[in-house]
């Protein structure tokens, strides 16, 4: 079996988090501001406020922003589906805006259409670490004076002609689940410049306690979206060999175009039509030749693991479609790419080897006549 994902830990991790196991200081100690700091730091970022998953962090980002019952974000339907569910927890409603065919994000042209009096903002996603068109986003926003969450929890590393993904939103948001570029087992970030912003997700992430963090005080209702000491020092150990990281998934990206670039039955990911650098945090194609479902049906049986992302799409969803009443057709370059796309085998340390097992079933798969 050769896995979809799987977390690189190395023995320097594993040290750090030993380390922090013979200190006093499980959580709230001295690695949660120092993780933050290296996470700020590496985006260019004033302020971070490290969190206990992806979700929670979008959620206080929405929260933040002041957007509540009766407010619309504008957003993706081609995502995880926590980032549109962040904006349901405050009882807002997501509007979805289909998608480029290429970068499988938000399509620009296609946002002024959806706004109305009611929009309070855009949430745009990095899918798969591809960066969006930022300026374009950027430019729209400032001409109807809405907010941007940037939700770049996929898109560690990846860079907008020259900027970190991360650094582009009033509010951005990474994620650390065990498949992304750096994991802290779960956890989760928010950045910000906005000093205001800082202090209310500070407090919300820790109940809802004042800036003195007095003991059982709370100046506001909160949560507990707290992140463990041992998470956020196996995220500062990962930190160190980012670049080591990044550089390692390249490299396996590109055995998969050397491999499987002549395939016409597929279409692997493109190049970004502009400037910038693609941290994939999952390795997707498309099958435009064949029956995605019976190939993968068929990778999976020959010890290929592989998964559709996302399917169905969150319009598509049950609960969605019950509440908006979504129906097939919504978003037709959404659906397209959904029925199409494929999650191949994809980690730090896999080797050139694995590779081309996965590509050597691959054709074997698709030279079956079904």
């Amino acid at each position: 079996m050769i896995p979809l994902a799987k977390p690189f830990i190395t023995e320097e991790d594993k040290k750090a988090v030993l380390e922090v196991l013979n200190t006093r200081f499980l959580s709230l100690g001295p690695k949660l501001p120092e993780f933050e700091k290296v996470m700020a730091d590496y985006t260019g970022r004033k302020y971070a406020v490290a969190v206990n998953s992806g979700t929670s962090a979008l959620h206080l980002a929405i929260k933040a922003l002041g957007i509540g019952k009766g407010d619309e974000v504008i957003t993706t339907p081609f995502s995880f589906i926590a980032s549109a569910n962040c904006i349901l927890y405050e009882g807002a409603k997501p509007i979805f805006v289909d998608i480029e065919e290429d970068t499988f994000n938000i399509d620009p042209t296609k946002i002024e259409s959806a706004i109305t009096e009611r929009t309070k903002a855009i949430l745009p996603v990095d899918v798969f670490g591809y960066p969006c068109r930022w300026d374009e986003i950027l430019s729209i926003a400032n001409r109807y004076n809405l907010k941007i969450i940037e939700d770049s929890c996929e898109a560690l590393g990846s860079e907008y002609k020259g900027r970190q993904c991360g650094s582009f939103g009033d509010i951005s948001t990474f994620a650390f689940y065990p498949n992304k570029q750096i994991t802290t087992g779960e956890g989760g970030i928010i950045l910000t410049d906005d000093e205001e912003i800082y202090k209310l997700c500070k407090s919300w992430r820790n109940q809802g306690r004042g800036e003195s963090d007095e003991w059982l005080t709370f100046e506001r209702l909160g949560y507990n979206y707290r992140i463990d000491e041992m998470s956020c020092a196996l995220g500062i150990s990962q930190m160190k060999k980012i670049e080591e990281i990044l550089r390692k998934r390249e490299e396996v990206a590109g055995y998969y175009k050397e491999l499987l670039g002549d395939v016409e039955e597929i279409q692997l990911p493109k190049e970004p039509p502009y400037p910038g650098r693609v941290s994939f945090f999952v390795y997707v194609i498309r099958v435009v030749k064949g029956n995605r479902d019976e190939i993968m049906r068929r990778l999976n049986e020959k010890g290929v693991q592989c998964k559709p992302y996302f399917y169905p799409p969150i319009h598509l969803q049950p609960f969605y479609k019950e509440l908006f009443s979504y129906k097939e057709g919504d978003f037709p370059v959404t659906e397209k790419v959904s029925k199409e796309v494929l999650a191949l085998p994809y980690y730090t340390q896999m080797t050139y080897e694995e590779a081309k097992i996965v590509a050597r079933v691959m054709k074997d798969v698709l030279s079956q006549n079904f």
